[in-house]
C-alpha cells in the first residue's frame, strides 16, 4: 500500500516526501512539473536512499490519473498540487478556479471510485482573509480575499460535503501560515521561477547577488517596528505536520481543520535582521507604499494541532534563516538542469 503525493516535486511536497520515506511509508508522486523540477525528487533520493516513482501527470487529465489508481494500491492521498501565487490568481482567476478546484474534484472522484477515502489537504491561512484579532484559531470566520485563497476555501467546503455524503471519509485540512527554510542538508528548498513572490527567497537571492534591493510594503503598521508581522514556519516542521495528520486520518473518520504555524509572529525587519546575522550579508531595502489587503499582524493559534495531532513547530527563526541560506548558497540557480536528463534518472 502506498501514499499518493500530488504535487510531490514542489517545495513543501518534496520535504514531505523525505519525512514520509524516513517514517517508513511507500510513496508515489504525481506532478505536472509546471512549477517544479524532477531534480527535487533526485535530491530526495539522495537524502533518503530510496527511489521514488514519479508520474508526470496533470490532475485535469482524468484518464492518465486513473491509470495510477489502477496500477497501484493506494492507501491515502496527500494533496499539494495546485497553482499558488496570490498575485497571479488575481490576474488569471479562471485558470486558478479551473486548475485547483476541477483538479481536486477529479482526484476525489477517482479516490471514491477506488475506495481511497483518506486525505491530507494542503490548505492555507489565506482562507481566514482579514482577521480582526490574533492569534487566529480554526473557529475564526473564513473569508478569503483573493482567487487563490477562495479556491482553498471552496475545496475545504467540498471536503466537508464529501464527508456528509459518505461518513467513511477521513480528511485533514492543513492551514499553513508562512513556510520558509529548507532541508538541513541544503539539497532541497524553495526554487521559485522568475522573481520570487515570497519574502525569504527574495532575501536569499539578494544575499547571493541575484537581486539588488528588498521593497518593504509599509512601515507604518501598529507593530514593534512598523512593518508587517507574520508567522514564519520551518518547512520541515510543516512536513512533519503532514506526517502527523496522515497518522490521524488513517485511524479516524471525519473532517477537521488544523493551523500549522508557530504561534509567534516576526516582522519583516526582524526576519531581515535574523538573516543578516546568520549569513553575514547585508540586505539593502527601501520602504514603499502598503499593498492593498495586507494586514498588520497575522499569526496562528496552533493549540488544536498540538492537542489532536501531537504536533508542534520546534525550529526557530535563526534555523529557518540558516537553512534557507545554506540551500540558496549551495544552489544559486535552484534546480536548473535539463529536465529530460533528470526524468531518465528517476
Amino acid at each position: 500500500m502506498a501514499i499518493l503525493v500530488t504535487g510531490g516535486a514542489g517545495y513543501i511536497g518534496s520535504q514531505t516526501c523525505v519525512e514520509l520515506i524516513n517514517a517508513g511509508y511507500d510513496i508515489l508522486v504525481v506532478d505536472n512539473l509546471i512549477n517544479s523540477s524532477p531534480e527535487s525528487l533526485n535530491r530526495v533520493k539522495e537524502i533518503t536512499g530510496k527511489d521514488i516513482e514519479l508520474y508526470v501527470v496533470d490532475l485535469l487529465d482524468k484518464e492518465s490519473l486513473e491509470t495510477i489508481f489502477i496500477k497501484n494500491r493506494i492507501e491515502a492521498v496527500i494533496h499539494f498540487a495546485g497553482l499558488k501565487a496570490v498575485g497571479e490568481s488575481v490576474e488569471i482567476p479562471i485558470q486558478y478556479y479551473h486548475n485547483n478546484i476541477t483538479g481536486t474534484l477529479i482526484l476525489c472522484d477517482l479516490m471514491k471510485k477506488y475506495d481511497v477515502k483518506k486525505m491530507v489537504f494542503s490548505s492555507s491561512a489565506t482562507v481566514y482573509g482579514v482577521s480582526e484579532s490574533v492569534p487566529i484559531s480554526e473557529n475564526f470566520p473564513l473569508g478569503a480575499t483573493n482567487p487563490y485563497g477562495r479556491t482553498k476555501q471552496m475545496i475545504e467546503e467540498i471536503m466537508r460535503d464529501l464527508y456528509v455524503s459518505d461518513n467513511n471519509w477521513s480528511i485533514a485540512l492543513l492551514r499553513y501560515f508562512n513556510p520558509i527554510g529548507a532541508h538541513h542538508s541544503g539539497l532541497i528548498g524553495e526554487d521559485p521561477s522568475g522573481i520570487p513572490n515570497n519574502l525569504m527567497p527574495f532575501i536569499t537571492q539578494i544575499g547571493i547577488g541575484k537581486l539588488d534591493e528588498l521593497k518593504i510594503f509599509g512601515n507604518d503598521y501598529p507593530t514593534s517596528d512598523g512593518t508587517g508581522v507574520r508567522d514564519y514556519i520551518h518547512v520541515v516542521d510543516l512536513a512533519l505536520g503532514h506526517l502527523k495528520a496522515l497518522q490521524k486520518v488513517m485511524t479516524t473518520t471525519g473532517v477537521d481543520a488544523y493551523n500549522l504555524g508557530t504561534g509567534r509572529g516576526y516582522s519583516v525587519l526582524e526576519l531581515v535582521a535574523a538573516f543578516e546575522k546568520i549569513s553575514g550579508t547585508k540586505v539593502p531595502y527601501s520602504i514603499v507604499e502598503r499593498r492593498p489587503g495586507d494586514i498588520a499582524t497575522c499569526f496562528a493559534d496552533p493549540a488544536k494541532a498540538k492537542k489532536d495531532l501531537n504536533w508542534i513547530a520546534t525550529r526557530g527563526i535563526e534555523e529557518m534563516c540558516e537553512d534557507s541560506w545554506r540551500w540558496q548558497s549551495n544552489n544559486p540557480n535552484g534546480y536548473k538542469v535539463s529536465d529530460n536528463a533528470l526524468l531518465s534518472n528517476l
